[in-house]
């Protein structure tokens, strides 16, 4: 790799000062006459200099570092949430750390140490586990704070992420119109993370209020132990006899939509007569044949809004309450939740 030419190469080049050099890097070119601007620009693309923003960041004070902590970079939704943020990042002129915690709690404390050694100007955190000390430590130093899909019991900032509520109230609605009366909600272990129990809660409260039928599946085992559930789920006998109530799935993510999508091809389920519905849009759910509807979550909204609020509470000089911002999710209706047969 070749040597990178140095401030002081550049002022020997230019016949100018090490300080004047500076000046110029720093935008401070008002302080030069044009003549040495010229000579400065020209000595840089010469020697082919780029000066070092991050340490240019530190001595002034300011880093232009903004960190993210992801719980699982495979998860669609944190990608795509991701783009967002670096691309508002990106428009204010900010850089971004992103760091995946794998969903481990101790790798999360790693990370969250290493933003602030790096001195980030503030923290965005879809959490893995309850960094509560850590980030209250890390926010009475100042640090603009944003939780992002996920709330923690005693840390108070803004949240961004889904209206949760109105995304169950969109599919129970949904499902009741097309004339399904039976319903299986699939999700991942709900203590987990809180967007898990909020949508649990929202499940089992709006059943009765749409005079459904329905229970719920925590998936925490094997493809096998999932499949043999849904199994027993669709082949059960109803009040009526057999197959009297039109019945569906109704999937608390796209990790879980993907699981049950493979345990229904399996079980050779015909999608339309068995409804399938799944939270979180992703790109082969308009591949499988009749397609699947989902609720797709505006997740370039998010993650700019993530930045909004991380710049809002850096400005503030008064501490303010904490706020949520809360995005309604977008039906995409497809052939797996249309009544068959």
């Amino acid at each position: 790799m070749p040597r990178r030419a140095t401030i002081i190469e550049v002022a020997l080049e230019a016949g100018a000062s090490k300080t004047s050099v500076s000046r110029y890097f720093a935008g401070e070119r008002d302080k030069l006459s044009p003549a040495l601007c010229e000579r400065i620009a020209a000595a840089a693309l010469r020697l082919d200099y780029r000066p070092n923003q991050m340490a240019r960041g530190l001595k002034a004070g300011r880093s232009r570092l903004i960190g993210m902590l992801v719980a699982d970079i495979r998860n669609p939704f944190s990608v795509a949430v991701l783009h967002g943020v670096e691309r508002a990042c990106r428009e204010q002129g900010l850089s971004l750390l992103a760091c995946n915690t794998d969903n481990d709690p101790e790798l999360e404390r790693t990370h969250l140490a290493l933003m602030s050694s790096y001195q980030v100007e503030g923290l965005i955190i879809n959490a893995s586990g309850s960094p509560d000390t850590e980030l209250q430590a890390l926010t009475g130093q100042g640090l603009p704070l944003v939780l992002l899909d996920r709330e923690l019991g005693t840390v108070q900032a803004d949240l961004v992420g889904l209206d949760n509520a109105k995304a169950i109230d969109l599919a129970l609605d949904h499902l009741a119109e097309q004339g399904y009366a039976e319903l299986l909600y699939l999700s991942e272990p709900p203590e987990r993370a809180s967007p898990r129990r909020e949508r649990l809660a929202h499940f089992q409260a709006g059943l009765a209020t749409r005079r459904l039928a329905g229970e719920a599946y925590t998936m925490s085992g094997s493809d096998e132990e999932l499949q043999r559930a849904i199994e027993a789920f669709l082949t059960r006998s109803a009040p009526k006899g057999p197959g009297d109530l039109p019945r569906a799935l109704l999937c608390a993510n796209g990790a879980v939509t993907l699981a049950a999508t493979r345990a229904l091809q399996r079980l050779g389920a015909q999608l339309g007569k068995t409804g399938l519905m799944g939270i979180d849009e992703l790109d082969w759910c308009a591949l499988i044949d009749p397609g699947i509807t989902t609720l797709a979550q505006p997740t370039e909204a998010i993650g700019r809004q993530a930045v909004a609020s991380l710049l809002a509470n850096s400005v503030s000089q008064a501490a303010a309450e904490p706020r949520q911002h809360r995005f309604e999710p977008r039906l995409i209706a497809r052939g797996s939740t249309r009544l068959t047969g």
